[in-house]
Order: C-alpha cells, then structure tokens, then sequence
C-alpha cells in the first residue's frame, strides 16, 4: 500500500486529492478544495500566485496529516500561462491570465516573422493567442526590462513544484504547450527564440513525465519526506494518461470535458500536414512519448459562466428541465470571439443569437439546452473533421473529466458523434497524476499499467447513439 497526494489546480478551483494505491486499485480521497486566485488589476487579469502557493502549504500540511507515511506529491495545472522568477527565487510579478485582452494581435504579428507554415512545422502547435509565445511576445513589447531581470520561466504547475523541491524544470508534456518547443527533438527551439527576438536563456531543462525532482523541502516531520514528482504537469496529459482505453480494444478517440473541450486521439508520432495546420489541430507531448494530436474548443466555459451569473448553487434542477425540453431550432458557434471574455455571458449569448439567427432563449433552462445543444454539435463536426485529417475511423469516444458527469451532454454528444460514448472517470486528471507518481516510485504492481489501474479502480458509464437517455 502507498500513498500519493496530487494538486490539480484548474482555471475555476483546485483541489487537493489523496490517493492511496492497494494492489492493483486505488481510492482517491478529496482533502481540500478551494478557489483559483484570479484577480483584476486595472484592465488586466493575474493568477495570484502567491495566494496559489499558500494553498498548496495547506493541502500539504492536511494531507502529512491523513497520511504520516506519504510517498509522493505532484501538480498539475492549465497550460500557457508562467511566472516570471527573478535571482533570488521570487516571482518578479504575478503571471497574467491567458483571458487578459494584451495578446490580441500578437498571433498576426508572429506571423509577419515566421511563416504559419514554418512555425507549425516546427512545433507542431496549433495557432492560439493565448499561447505562451504571444504572451512573450506581449512582453517584449509591454515589459521589455522583466524579459532581462527574468532568471527562470516556468509554468504555473512547474513553478509550484520548483517551490516544492528547489529544481526548477519544464516537464515535456507542459513545455510542448509554449510553441516554443521542437515537435520532434523535445527540446527548446533557440533558432525559433532568436526569430522572435526573445531571450534565449531563462528555459529550465525539459524533462519527462514522471521525473522525480527531490525530496519536499522543509519537512519537519518524522520519518523522510515524500519525494516532489514532476508528473504530466499538463492536465489535459494527466487527464489522457488515465483514459481506460484498452490496447486491443476498438478504435478511440478522448474528450476532456471541461472549461475547455479538447478532442483527439493518442498517437506515437506527430502529424504536421497542411490539413492538421489548416484545421488547427495540435501536436502536444503525451505519456511515454505519445503525441495527443487534438483540437481545443469552448467547453463548458459558457454554462459556467451562466452559472455564476445566476448564481446557480445547483445545477441538477436546471439541467432536468433542460433534458425535457425539445431540442433547438438552430445550435451557436461557442466559439465566437464573444464567449471568451468573462462577464454578462447571458447578454452574449443574446447578441450571438441574433447574429446566427437563432431564437433566444426565454428561460434559464432553455439557455442550459441550447449551450448543451450547441456544445454536442460542435464535438461532432470536430470528430468528423479529426477523422478527415488522421484517416482513422473512431469507434469509441471516452469522455474524462468533470463534464463526463453530465448525463444530457454525455447522451447529445453520443448523438451529435453517432458513436459509443464512454463516460468517466471524473477524476481522470487527478488519477493520472497520482498513478504518474505511483510509477516513477516504483509503487505500481509489476505488469500493471497506468490504465489498467483505471480501469480496476473506476466505474464507468455507456451512451449509444441509437437509444436516447434524455428525460
């Protein structure tokens, strides 16, 4: 028996969860949850790192609590955003959020440099302005002194860890996200640094998934201290690296439902293709040198943000009523440049209907049918247009994450796809985490894979295509 604590910090809460490893299962317990330090200063949006970290000591000093003998401990996080480290091992200032407005344009401006073409072949990463490059780019312009007083550059999961265990390292699936890494060496593009004009030191090593960084700093307890793992400091990586997914099983695909929506399949090798360019799918570093090659789109983003403006304590209610109603005339694209921001999402989504020629939504519940209508249609067209570049013909699509637990949206997306749909874990990001760590320790049993232990240890659920669970 060992056991493992992992911080999955998401752009909404983060949670501390225990994990305690018996054979071949485990148990995962929540221990502390709380809620992601973003703040507003003037006209622009920061992580409070700080406040971040404080809540990761408390995490720590319950979980040493519930587990004297802990082993392990590792984070992960959302990816593109980092923290600026200064000399002395501070933050020079709190990392911007990737929803602050200062990288709109940058992508054009990237671009008058290094071709789309040129760039994509060398990172294999989709064109995002939130992506770390054009939040570099942003302060090469804003904040030129920072980039030379800067001594490391580190994501929010990877600092965390640094703050952990005094090593400070990028782990591979988390650098992949920069566009700043080399899709096929795995290590910094300089070359592509100089195109940029930026620094070309202040990169910690990259390192891969499941190194294991040294022993936590300051444990003042008895017995040794649990060792600080670089795990998949990505989440979305954590969060694939436990889809239950057989080997020899049919055809899959994975959805990681959440604030974001990321569909794409597992692959050991990068497709850099006019038509993966085109269609703006991404290369991003996996678990044992996988490649999840997928495409981001808006998630549950919209509902939460209706959520919070109506402040909905409990959705059950909302989306009862919502799976009786009839479906939508039309769906929304929630990809609109609109539905990004925060703030007065009911009004934008309003102002999207009336340009789409949609009919407006009369009640909450009707608002909840169409996000979930909408979100389920653009899923489809994203699997149908994935199988058009991969070639491959997706049988199954497992569905991690919290929007796993969503019955409606689970039943529309198996609908909206017309394949099986395979519901859960939950917790995936949070299962593969631990499990990450488990392994780099040596703790799981011989013969015993990652996903074998999830499958073992969590239940799932199926949605078929030709029979509707709706209410």
């Amino acid at each position: 028996m060992s056991t493992h604590l992992a911080f999955d910090l998401g752009a909404s809460s983060g949670r501390a969860i225990l994990g305690t490893l018996h054979e071949s299962r485990i148990h995962i317990d929540e221990i502390h949850r709380f809620a992601t330090p973003l703040v507003e200063r003037g006209e622009h949006l920061f992580w409070d790192i700080e406040a971040l970290e404080e809540q990761i000591r408390v995490g720590l000093d319950i979980g040493a609590r519930a587990a004297p003998e802990l082993r392990s401990v590792s984070i992960d996080s959302w990816a593109v955003d980092y923290v600026p480290v200064g000399e002395a091992g501070q933050p020079l200032r709190d990392p911007y959020a990737y929803r602050d407005p200062r990288t709109r344009g940058r992508l054009s401006q990237a671009l008058s440099r290094v071709p789309a073409e040129e760039l994509y072949r060398r990172t294999g990463i989709q064109l995002l302005e939130i992506n770390t490059l054009y939040q570099l780019l942003a302060d090469l312009d804003e904040e030129p002194e920072l980039l030379t007083r800067t001594t490391w550059r580190l994501p929010i999961a990877d600092y965390l860890l640094y703050r952990l265990s005094g090593r400070p390292v990028i782990e591979r699936t988390m650098a992949s996200t920069t566009q700043l890494m080399d899709v096929q060496s795995g290590e910094w593009d300089l070359e592509l640094m100089r195109c940029f004009q930026l620094p070309q030191t202040g990169w910690p090593g990259i390192v891969p998934p499941g190194t294991v960084l040294g022993g936590l700093k300051g444990w003042t307890r008895t017995g040794a201290p649990p060792r600080v793992i670089a795990s998949c400091s990505h989440d979305t990586a954590a969060a694939v690296a436990a889809v239950p997914a057989r080997v020899d099983g049919p055809e899959w695909a994975f959805l990681s439902s959440g604030t974001w929506s990321l569909l794409g399949v597992e692959r050991c090798d990068p497709i850099l293709s006019d038509a993966a360019r085109e269609n703006n799918f991404t290369n991003e570093a996996g678990l044992d040198h996988t490649i999840r090659f997928l495409k981001n789109l808006t998630g549950l983003w919209v509902l939460q943000e209706c959520e919070r403006e109506w402040r909905t304590a409990d959705s059950t209610a909302l989306l009862a009523q919502a799976g009786a109603l009839p479906a939508p005339a039309l769906v929304l694209d929630l990809n609109d440049a609109r539905l990004v921001e925060r703030g007065d999402m009911q009004a934008r989504l309003v102002a999207c209907c009336r340009d789409q020629g949609a009919p407006i939504p009369g009640t909450r519940p009707e608002f909840v049918r169409l996000i979930l209508e909408s979100l389920a249609a653009s899923t489809g067209a994203l699997l149908r247009q994935l199988e058009r570049v991969t070639g491959q013909r997706i049988e199954v699509l497992h569905v991690v994450g919290g929007g796993s637990q969503n019955d409606l949206l689970c039943d529309l997306t198996a609908h909206a796809c017309g394949v099986r749909v395979i519901a859960g874990p939950a917790e995936a990001t949070a299962l593969g985490n631990l499990l990450v760590q488990a392994r780099a320790i040596g703790a799981l049993p011989h013969g015993c894979t990652v996903r074998d232990v999830v499958r073992a240890s969590c239940a799932t659920r199926a949605y078929n295509p030709t029979k509707s669970t709706i209410a």
